[in-house]
C-alpha cells in the first residue's frame, strides 16, 4: 500500500546540509503544498530563514523556497511533521533527540543526513535513533552521497542513495526529495550506505593532510583508493555489501568529500598539513568536520572486528599528537609488502 503524502516534514538541524535539504524537499513537494519546516537553535537564524527565505551564515544569499519556514521552538516544528529529518551533529544526536522525542507524532518517519559513529558506544546513527526513539527499523531512514551543501543549494546536479531496511519506505522518502537537480536512489543496505558515509570523512582528513603538505595528485590518488578498501573491509565484516561501496554512498561520496575544498574534513585536513594545531583547526572551522569526531570510534569499531584500517590508524594518532602529520605518509609506506587484493 503506497504511503499517503506527509502533512508536514520537519527538519531538525539549521546547518548547510539541513537547510540544503530542507531546500530539496520544499522544491520537490511544492505542487502538492506540503510545508517544511527547520528548527533552528538560534532564534535570529530562525527569524531570518521565515522572514527573508535565506540562512546566509551557511548559505550566503541563496534564497530558500516560499514553503519552508522556520522556528527555535522543538515542539511546534514537530508538531503535524509525519517525516522528520535529522540533521544534528553526530555527538550531540543522543542528548538532542532525547529532548524532542516526545514531540513525535505518533506513527512518525525519520531520516537520518548524519555521517558520524557516536564515540563510546561506536554506534551508527540509526542504531541510536532506534535506541534512543524506540522507533522500529522500518520507520527510520539514511541519506548518503555525493552531498556537498553549497553546490546542491546552487541546483547543481547530483544524486544521493535513501536506504532503509523497508523498501516502500526508502521509496516514499525518494519521491519526496526528488527535485530537478537531485536524483535519489534506493538502497536496503543501510549498514553499508552509513558507513560508507562515516568513514570517508576519515579518509578526506587524511587526503587533505597530503594536500596540505604539499603532496601531489599521485598520493592523494592512492589514500583515496587505499581508503576505499580498507572501508570495504570494514563493511563487509559487519554484514555490509561490497556494491553499495562501489556507489554513490560509497566511491561517489569519497571522491566527493577527498576532492573538494567545499568538503570540511579536506579543509580540516588540509589545515593540519599545514602544521596548525588540532585546536586552531577547531577554531577556524564555522562548522563540525565529522571526520575529527568520528575517527577513533571507527578505529574501535575497526580493532572489535579484526579489520585493519591503516590509514584510519594514521589519522587517528595524529589527531591524538602520537603520530607527526608529517610522518604519516612513512609509516604507512614502510608497511609490510603484500598483494593489492588480499583483505588484511
Amino acid at each position: 500500500m503506497t504511503k499517503p503524502l506527509p502533512r508536514k516534514i520537519a527538519v531538525m538541524g539549521a546547518g548547510s546540509w539541513g537547510t540544503t535539504f530542507a531546500k530539496v524537499m520544499a522544491d520537490a513537494v511544492a505542487e502538492h503544498n506540503i510545508q517544511v519546516e527547520i528548527w533552528a537553535r538560534r532564534e535570529d537564524a530562525a527569524v531570518e530563514i521565515r522572514e527573508n527565505h535565506t540562512n546566509s551564515r551557511y548559505l550566503r544569499n541563496t534564497k530558500l523556497p516560499a514553503n519552508i519556514s522556520a522556528s527555535s521552538d522543538q515542539q511546534a516544528v514537530l508538531a503535524g511533521a509525519d517525516l522528520v529529518v535529522l540533521a544534528i551533529p553526530s555527538q550531540s544526536l543522543r542528548a538532542e533527540l532525547d529532548k524532542f522525542k516526545e514531540f513525535f507524532e505518533p506513527e512518525v518517519t525519520v531520516l537520518s543526513l548524519m555521517k558520524g559513529l557516536e564515540r563510546g558506544t561506536d554506534m551508527r546513527m540509526s542504531q541510536v535513533i532506534a535506541e534512543v526513539s524506540g522507533l522500529p527499523e522500518e520507520r527510520i531512514a539514511v541519506l548518503s552521497g555525493p552531498n556537498l551543501a553549497m553546490e546542491i543549494a546552487r541546483e547543481q546536479p547530483t544524486a544521493s542513495v535513501v536506504a532503509c531496511s523497508d523498501e516502500d519506505t526508502a521509496g516514499w522518502i525518494a519521491q519526496l526529495c526528488s527535485a530537478a537537480y537531485f536524483r535519489p536512489y534506493t538502497n536496503d543496505d543501510v549498514l553499508g550506505v552509513e558507513l560508507g558515509g562515516i568513514v570517508k570523512n576519515v579518509i578526506a582528513l587524511a587526503v587533505g593532510m597530503c594536500d596540505g603538505m604539499g603532496m601531489g595528485d599521485n598520493t592523494k590518488s592512492t589514500v583515496i583508493t587505499r581508503g576505499l578498501a580498507e572501508t570495504m573491509r570494514l563493511v563487509l565484516a559487519l554484514g555490509g555489501r561490497m556494491e553499495t561501496l562501489s556507489g554513490l554512498s560509497g566511491l561517489g561520496d569519497l571522491v566527493a568529500t577527498c576532492s573538494s575544498s567545499l568538503s570540511r574534513n579536506n579543509t580540516a585536513g588540509r589545515l593540519l598539513g599545514q602544521g596548525l594545531f588540532l585546536e586552531e583547526v577547531n577554531d577556524r572551522m564555522s562548522q563540525t568536520a565529522e571526520g575529527i569526531k568520528s575517527a577513533r570510534a571507527v578505529l574501535d569499531l575497526s580493532r572489535a572486528n579484526n579489520v585493519e584500517m591503516p590509514i584510519t590508524e594514521a589519522v587517528v594518532m595524529v589527531l591524538e599528537g602520537t603520530l607527526s602529520v608529517e610522518n604519516m605518509a612513512q609509516r604507512l609506506l614502510s608497511r609490510e609488502l603484500k598483494s593489492e587484493g588480499e583483505q588484511q
